[in-house]
C-alpha cells in the first residue's frame, strides 16, 4: 500500500500542505515581532487580525511595515487589506 502511486501522491500532498502551514505560521511570527519593534507592543485585537491574514497578505504586510511610522499605519493597512 505504501508503494502505491495514490498513497505517494496523498503523502506528498500532505507534506506540502504541512510545509505551507509552517511557513505561514513562521511568517506571521516574524511579522508580529517586526511590528512590535517598529510600532510598539500590539494590543490583542491587532495581533488577532494579523494572525488571521493569509500568507500573501503576510508577505505584503511584511513589505508595507517598513514604511510604517506608528500603530495607526498598521490599523489603516489592515482596514485596506483585510478580506472579510
Amino acid at each position: 500500500m505504501q508503494k502505491s502511486v495514490i498513497y505517494q501522491d496523498i503523502k506528498a500532498e500532505g507534506i506540502q500542505e504541512g510545509l505551507q502551514q509552517g511557513l505561514q505560521q513562521e511568517g506571521k511570527l516574524l511579522v508580529l515581532r517586526l511590528l512590535n519593534r517598529k510600532v510598539g507592543t500590539l494590543p490583542a485585537e491587532l495581533t488577532t487580525q494579523v494572525e488571521a491574514l493569509s500568507l500573501q497578505q503576510i508577505e505584503a504586510l511584511g513589505e508595507a511595515l517598513l514604511d510604517f511610522e506608528g500603530r495607526e499605519d498598521l490599523v489603516h493597512w489592515l482596514e485596506m487589506n483585510m478580506i472579510e
